[in-house]
């Protein structure tokens, strides 16, 4: 049977000249024979997002919703599937094929170059689309079946959306590049998505002390509800009295050069660094180590799925989390974002 797909009219928040969001109607290319047009639900707002505020460009990776088109190579979904949306990857070099596409070769080019993996576009010229193969900004987007993961009809796709990046790298670092274990300790710094998704993980995973670091006192607070065992401002004077020495793990949002330096001195021998906004390779003194993590090292199809059963169970209850804008709020999310007012803005069409 011969599937037909057909371009489709848009309507798109397109960042203009004054790095504020803009809507446009746009006309959209039909979808290739591996790409899939999903119509957007909902959308995270990733800090990842503000980093990326360049004229022309249509932005969101954190995306949710239900598929419309399929290309005819497509087989992991059918129009009418309920989808949740992660970063995107070729599926074709050696990473990829080793269950590996947090590591794809291509990973810079798709997820931040605006671009498909052949270098075309479905977008207009001069509008900049495909981010993180998705560009979910907008009431409907193209994507491959390498960054999207159905979900069952029946789940809300406004509270499940977050979990395509920065939920599941704050998750995907302590359940699977630390592995942590039943009974360990590890330190969060830095109490926003990332890191309360992390402290939401450590107690999934049995962590005995989970310690979350921060200068914001509700978020603390949220942080201690979420399983945190103990909490520190780092804005008190005397939070050093506080520190306790000889963790296993300290995993860093902040990338703060002071932040940094107190977590090797908690480390303790042999234990992990994670820097999650950058710097990575490091050998430390005393048999520790600094890392670097990618998504946390997940595959989204598999991961995803067991975000969505630890939400069921109320393990792991992102809803605490979201503050909801609809779409056409879109810059006072994105402000609210910056200035740290919220946690995960969430963006809803009607």
């Amino acid at each position: 049977m011969t599937i037909r797909t057909q371009p489709r009219k848009v309507n798109a928040a397109v960042v203009n000249s004054h790095q504020q969001m803009s809507f446009h109607d746009l006309q959209l290319k039909a979808p290739h024979q591996n790409e899939v047009g999903v119509r957007i639900v909902a959308c995270g707002i990733c800090h990842t997002d503000l980093g990326f505020l360049s004229e022309g460009s249509i932005l969101g990776h954190e995306g949710a919703g239900i598929v419309e088109q399929v290309g005819s190579a497509v087989t992991a979904v059918k129009p009418g599937d309920h989808v949740l949306l992660s970063y995107q990857s070729c599926g074709q070099c050696a990473p990829c094929h080793e269950s590996q596409p947090f590591n794809c070769e291509h990973f810079a080019k798709l997820n931040f170059g605006f671009q498909r993996l052949d270098g075309s576009s479905a977008y207009p010229e001069g509008v900049q689309g495909h981010f993180f193969g998705q560009s979910a900004f907008a009431n409907y987007c193209l994507v491959t079946e390498q960054n999207l993961v159905k979900i069952a009809p029946e789940f809300p796709l406004e509270v499940l959306a977050p979990l395509g990046c920065g939920m599941q790298t704050g998750a995907g670092t302590v359940l699977n590049t630390l592995k942590v274990k039943a009974g360990e300790s590890l330190m969060v710094m830095g109490t926003g998505a990332v890191g309360l998704a992390a402290v939401m993980a450590a107690k999934i995973a049995g962590a005995k002390t989970i310690i979350a670091v921060d200068r914001d006192p509700a978020r603390l607070a949220l942080a201690i509800r979420l399983g945190a065992t103990e909490s520190i401002n780092s804005d008190e004077e005397n939070y050093l009295a506080t520190l306790c020495p000889h963790l296993d793990y300290v995993i860093d949002t902040t990338g703060i050069g002071h932040l940094d330096e107190l977590a090797q001195e908690v480390l303790k021998e042999g234990g992990t660094l994670v820097r999650l906004t950058g710097s990575c390779g490091e050998t430390l003194t005393r048999g520790r180590k600094a890392i670097s993590v990618v998504q946390g090292d997940s595959v989204a199809q598999d991961f995803l799925p067991r975000l969505v059963e630890y939400w069921q169970q109320g393990r792991f209850p992102v809803e605490q989390l979201i503050t909801y804008y609809h779409f056409d709020d879109i810059n006072r999310a994105l402000k609210d974002a910056q200035n740290g007012k919220v946690i995960k803005p969430v963006l809803v069409w009607d």
